[in-house]
């Protein structure tokens, strides 16, 4: 007897659907939303670990980066809770989704709501999201925030705040999601909302010592830089990996974010060395943060010229609102704002809805949204003659911003004095003297460090140990 004729169509044996690989599921674009998800995790750990305690003065090396690993610790945990499905669950008003678990097998094994990837995929997508967004509010009250009200203040700013920003702006049944914002990566969400509620949490919590915020020089340039550069490249996933597939708008996405930032970057290295008189390192990293700041609502969406203009923009205005409006601000000027989050980010995050509801392309909307003409930046609204398309446009970017920041001024006002209720928002005096070996009983760089702290510090909790060599100031092995 002969064997059946073959069917005349074969899939090959990696591409046929099974139970791990279900017919939805597209392996090229679950792969790359894993890597971007990565990328962006990498933005945080170890990425603005390093930077801030590189950035710091020396005293305070450890507990800025410790501030930026608890974040990242403590956010996917009350993600998978109950923050996931807070933003991106079930309408429960317009601006809050049903609380509700995201661990289960049965829900993360299922399809994502946009995209062919599972919900696990998407979960920790969005949760990386949501953890920069808190260690960039960190940036604001390093250097005096208590880090136990740090630790009350991190699942209670996520529950409160993140949650209503994200459902409102991204999910699919959001307030003004619906209405049509453009917010292509995190603008509005992220950017917007760490500045403003870093700017609300550093007036409550307080200034640094005097001497302090009068010399604050940083302990390690070279890595601040490691972690600047960490950063600048994480952005690949961090806007590459918004529109849920490895597709042509993601490529575009990802040029449009390093074109930005290198034109921002040299912007504010040019106006540096024009009224300075010196190129600055620290002035350049602050306007590569502006230029993918800035970049972030529009970068799928926006032709490249947009791109180089946006990148122009964001390392100007932000510099002039730093350097000259910041100086003559009496209100700026009483908030210490510690790595000057509100202006790279508040400012900077500002900056790029407005001018993404100026330069946002129809065809390219069509792109990422899946709707040709109903999302249309006003010179392009201009160019077709859709004047009230064009303006309502650029009046949804305004009134996304001024939403953003009502509710990051309410909410973290309201965190900060509810965890003031239950431990002090700010170390005492004679904490902040010291620094890191008050609040930790550790030192970034012991070999460096004056007398003899492994043995003899008051605040270890660790000086039972067996020091190995380099006079006892390295290599410490616990017994």
């Amino acid at each position: 007897m002969s064997s059946p004729p073959p069917p005349p169509f074969a899939l090959p044996p990696n591409l046929v659907p099974d139970e791990a690989n279900p017919p939805w599921m597209n392996k090229g674009d679950n792969a790359w939303q894993l890597t971007a998800a990565t990328l962006v995790g990498l933005q945080s750990v170890p990425g603005l670990i390093i930077l801030y305690g590189g950035a710091v003065k020396k005293k305070w090396a450890v507990n800025s980066a410790f501030m930026a690993l608890y974040a990242f610790a403590c956010v996917l945990v009350c993600w998978v809770s109950w923050g996931y499905r807070l933003s991106f669950g079930e309408k429960l008003i317009p601006i809050w989704g049903k609380i509700d678990v995201a661990l289960s097998q049965h829900f993360l094994l299922e399809q994502a709501f946009l995209g062919k990837f599972p919900n696990a995929t998407m979960v920790f997508f969005q949760f990386v999201f949501a953890a920069i967004t808190l260690i960039l509010i960190a940036g604001a009250v390093l250097g005096r925030m208590n880090f136990y009200a740090w630790m009350l203040f991190v699942p209670l700013w996520l529950t409160f705040s993140y949650t209503i920003g994200a459902y409102t702006i991204w999910s699919t049944g959001g307030w003004l999601s619906t209405a049509g914002l453009i917010d292509y990566s995190g603008g509005y969400v992220i950017h917007l909302s760490s500045g403003v509620a870093g700017f609300t949490a550093a007036y409550w919590v307080g200034p640094r010592l005097s001497k302090d915020r009068e010399r604050f020089p940083p302990n390690n340039i070279l890595l601040m830089l490691a972690g600047a550069g960490l950063l600048w490249m994480g952005w690949t996933g961090f806007n590459g990996g918004d529109p849920y597939a490895a597709s042509v708008d993601a490529s575009l996405a990802v040029i449009n974010t390093h074109v930005c930032a290198a034109t921002s970057l040299l912007t504010w290295l040019v106006l540096d060395i024009l009224f300075f008189g010196k190129a600055s390192v620290i002035g350049a990293v602050q306007g590569m943060i502006t230029g993918l700041v800035c970049i972030t609502p529009a970068a799928g969406v926006v032709h490249g010229w947009a791109a180089i203009i946006m990148g122009i923009c964001s390392g100007s205005i932000p510099w002039f609102t730093m350097m000259v409006v910041h100086k003559k601000s009496e209100l700026l000027q009483s908030v210490d704002d510690t790595m000057a989050v509100f202006h790279t980010h508040a400012v900077a995050g500002s900056l790029g809805g407005i001018l993404t509801g100026l330069f946002a392309n129809p065809k390219l909307c069509n792109l990422f949204y899946g709707k040709y003409g109903s999302y249309v930046g006003l010179f392009y609204g201009f160019q077709m003659g859709d004047f009230h398309t064009g303006f309502r446009q650029i009046g949804l970017q305004l009134i996304g911003i001024l939403f953003v920041v009502l509710v990051n001024i309410v909410m973290t006002s309201l965190v900060c004095l509810v965890v003031k209720l239950i431990v002090p928002l700010r170390m005492t005096e004679e904490d902040m003297e010291v620094g890191d070996e008050a609040a930790h009983g550790e030192e970034a760089y012991a070999i460096w460090g004056q007398g003899d702290r492994s043995e003899n510090s008051r605040f270890s909790a660790y000086n039972d140990v067996e020091v190995g060599p380099l006079e006892g100031k390295s290599q410490v092995e616990l017994t």
